[in-house]
Parts: structure tokens; sequence; C-alpha cells
């Protein structure tokens, strides 16, 4: 199987300096420009998709609808691939979420993402295993996800056995794997690749 991990393009998060993980905020119109130029390198150099999933929220929808509308590839939301659940710093502006809830010295793998609620990291690389076995049994060869930054990297720690590596993912910037269905070994073979953008 070829697995292709795409991030979302630009936010309106992103213009207005706030916490994104589960705040549902729309692509701004670089983010789209940036999708569509995807969609074109794809188009005129194929990688042979032949399923696509995306998280529910709208920034990976959107890059992900502008994509394989492009590529007549199928897609399936599903709310597995949402970024981390970042609890109350949803939508806060950076500095007061900083004062509010410090970044502790050290947080337990079960720990809440705050004091006042989010995902632990556990139930992450859960979520993670989940989506991926949804796509491993889902069919296809050549399957793109659509997801955030901070859940690529979910996906790509619990794939390679990095529990504390972590992956570059600009916008629309995408990693690929190679898995192979009789052996636990993944080949990462591409990341943070953006052969779209100047």
């Amino acid at each position: 199987m070829h697995l292709t991990v795409l991030r979302h393009g630009r936010s309106r998060a992103d213009d207005e300096n706030v916490h994104e993980g589960r705040y549902d905020s729309p692509l701004n119109p670089e983010g789209e420009a940036q999708a569509a130029a995807l969609a074109a390198y794809w188009t005129a150099h194929p990688p042979g998709f032949d399923r696509a999933y995306c998280s529910t929220l709208q920034r990976a929808h959107g890059t992900a609808r502008i994509v394989t509308d492009a590529l007549g590839v199928p897609l399936t939301p599903t709310d597995l691939l949402r970024e981390w659940d970042n609890g109350p710093l949803a939508g806060m502006g950076r500095e007061a979420a900083l004062e509010r809830y410090p970044i502790p010295a050290f947080r337990h793998d079960l720990d809440p993402f705050t004091p006042d609620g989010g995902e632990s990291q556990a139930a992450i690389r859960a979520r993670a295993l989940h989506a991926l076995e949804l796509v491993w049994n889902g069919g296809g060869q050549r399957v793109l996800l659509v997801t955030h930054g901070g859940f690529g990297n979910s996906l790509l720690r619990e794939l390679l056995g990095a529990s504390r590596g972590w992956f570059a993912f600009g916008d629309t910037a995408f990693a690929t794997l190679r898995l192979n269905r009789g052996s636990h070994t993944a080949l990462l073979t591409g990341v943070n690749l953006t052969p779209h953008l100047p």
C-alpha cells in the first residue's frame, strides 16, 4: 500500500494567531490557492490514488475536496482524522493561552491536554491506530489521508514506531510511505513534500 499523508492548507486561524486543534477554521484564500496548486500538480503528475479519507474539520475537508474533485477520487470524511482535541485552547489567542495554560515541564501521556480538558497523548495514539486500521481494511493500494499537522505526526509515529519523533508538515505538505501486508515495516519515502509550491 502506498500512503500519502497530507496536511491541509493555510486557514483563517493562522491569520487570527489562535490555537487551532478542534477550532473549526476554514481555509483562507491562500490555503485554497495552495490546495488548487496541489490539485493541478497531481493532475499533471497523477499519483494514482484510488481512495481518499479526510478529517471532518473544515480546513482539511476543504483541502481534500479541492484535490479529490480535480482527480476524481472518492472521498470519505471521518472524525478519526481530526486534529488533536486541545480542549479550551481551541480558538484561544496564543498569548492568552500561554498565560492561562502555561506549558508544563512534564505532562504524562495519560494526562489530558490541559487541566481543563482535551485529549491525552494516549487517547490520540489510540485514535491514530484506529484511523490506520480503517484505512488498512478499507481497500485501495494508493490511499490519500488529508489531516492536520499534529495528527499527521501521530499517524507517522505509530507507523514508524517513533514515539518521540516529530515530522515537519507545512501548509499542503505531504509525507509518503509504503506499507507491506506481509511485513510490519513501513518505508518512509518522503516528508514535508511541496513540489507544487514556489
